[in-house]
C-alpha cells in the first residue's frame, strides 16, 4: 500500500502529467502521482527524465540492463515491472529481461560487456559503492568516456527512482503482464 496517497491535488501540472502518462504508457504512473504532491519536485523530476531520455552515448540495451540491474539490486518491484515492459517495448529479448535479477547465474545469456555493465550497476548501487578502479578502467576502455559517464548517470538516476518508489511504498503496477505473449505456457 502506498505511503502517500496517489491522488495529488488536481493542478494543471498533474492533469497534464496524467494525460501524457495515459497517452504514452496506457495508464497514469504511480511515481508521478506521488511526486504530484510537490509541484516543484515533480516538474524538476520530469525535466530530468525527459533530458536523460535524450542521452545517446551509451547503447540503449546496455543502458536498460544497467537500469534493471540497479532496480533489481534495490528490489524495487515497481521499477522491475516497468523495466520489463520498457525492455520489451524497445525490442530486448525476453530471456535477457527476465534473467537480469539473476545475471550472475545466467552468464550464458549475456555478452561479456553486458555482464560488466550489470556488475558496475550493482557496484554503484551498493549503500557504500564498491566500484573498483579496474572495473571503471575496463568499462572506459570498452565504452569510451562519454558512454561511461552516461552509464554512471543512468545508474544514479535509477537509484533515485528505485529508492524513492520503495520509500513511497509503490509496487508493481501491472506493466509486465501487458507484455506476456498470449497462448504461451
Amino acid at each position: 500500500m502506498p505511503r502517500i496517497p496517489l491522488t495529488p491535488p488536481r493542478t494543471l501540472l498533474t492533469r497534464l502529467g496524467a494525460w501524457y502518462s495515459r497517452r504514452t504508457y496506457g495508464k497514469v504512473l504511480d511515481p508521478g502521482q506521488a511526486y504530484g504532491h510537490n509541484p516543484r519536485v515533480l516538474l524538476s523530476y520530469v525535466r530530468l527524465e525527459r533530458r536523460a531520455a535524450k542521452w545517446n552515448a551509451l547503447d540503449g540495451d546496455l543502458k536498460h540492463l544497467a537500469v534493471m540491474a540497479s532496480a533489481a539490486r534495490i528490489n524495487c518491484s515497481w521499477c522491475m515491472d516497468f523495466g520489463h515492459w520498457e525492455g520489451r517495448r524497445q525490442g530486448m529479448p525476453v530471456e535477457k529481461i527476465e534473467r537480469v535479477p539473476r545475471w550472475r547465474e545466467s552468464r550464458e545469456v549475456f555478452t561479456a560487456l553486458e555482464l560488466l555493465v550489470m556488475e558496475y550497476a550493482e557496484a554503484m548501487t551498493e549503500t557504500e559503492p564498491t566500484v573498483t578502479d579496474e572495473l571503471a578502467a575496463e568499462l572506459i576502455g570498452r565504452l569510451g568516456e562519454a558512454a561511461f559517464v552516461e552509464l554512471t548517470a543512468v545508474v544514479a538516476l535509477e537509484n533515485w527512482r528505485s529508492r524513492a518508489n520503495i520509500a513511497f511504498g509503490l509496487t508493481s503496477q501491472g506493466f509486465s503482464e501487458a507484455c506476456e505473449v498470449p497462448g504461451r505456457g
